[in-house]
């Protein structure tokens, strides 16, 4: 998830888990502030908006932003790495193929949200996944499809501005739920637009906004 790869595995964990230290840049507000720590801010820096082009991370996105309903996006960064681990690495295929005792036997995981709805979808998600990737060729020519092919950049000049949904994401939730997806109602498809850069919602002045200068040291505004 980060570029960062300390030697030593814990102090990674403890490391990240410290508030960020300001390095002069100016991010976008949900980015920004004492709480957040490396690897929050690490998210917004190195992904948050990059388009993704590949199905099986398209389809961990997926799968992420349905266990996140209800909850904070940071909560389940944290939880990561444990759902690479139960959801092999979010391989589509061994997803769609996962039984009911390991899918029951991951309510017991305290490194999972614990939701067995939310359990559930990750296969059924999965199996929706497979029929569009046969019927279109690829979960990402589908997903994509719903933004034109190329990422819609926005120009927001603060945080309460950005939307929760958009025409965009209220038709790719309408075309989800007939194809048997679910957790993809409108708000969780907009995020997820976002996460995987079909929406590029950066603000203005972040220093990751599409043709920012290379940033210096300055103010926060």
């Amino acid at each position: 998830m980060s570029a960062r790869k300390p030697e030593n595995n814990s102090d990674k964990r403890v490391t990240r888990n410290l508030p960020a230290p300001d390095d002069g840049r100016v991010r976008c507000a949900w980015a920004t502030g004492d709480s957040v720590d490396l690897i929050y801010r690490d998210y917004h820096d190195l992904e948050w908006g990059v388009p993704v082009r590949d199905d099986r991370r398209l389809f961990e996105f997926l799968v992420l932003e349905g266990a996140q309903a209800g909850l904070s996006w940071r909560t389940v960064l944290g939880k990561r790495e444990n759902y690479r681990r139960a959801f092999h690495g979010f391989d589509i295929a061994r997803v769609a193929a996962m039984r009911d005792r390991e899918l029951e036997s991951l309510l017991d995981d305290p490194g999972l949200i614990r939701n067995r709805l939310k359990i559930l979808s990750a296969r059924s998600n999965a199996r929706a996944s497979l029929a569009v990737i046969e019927e279109v060729g690829s979960l990402e020519a589908w997903l994509w499809s719903f933004v034109g092919g190329e990422p819609l950049l926005n120009r927001w000049t603060a945080h309460d501005k950005v939307p929760a949904t958009s025409a965009h994401s209220d038709a790719m939730s309408k075309a989800m739920r007939k194809r048997g997806f679910s957790f993809v109602g409108s708000t969780i498809c907009y995020a997820f637009m976002q996460a995987t850069g079909m929406v590029n919602d950066h603000l203005t002045c972040c220093f990751r906004f599409p043709g920012k200068p290379a940033p210096g040291k300055g103010k926060r505004t």
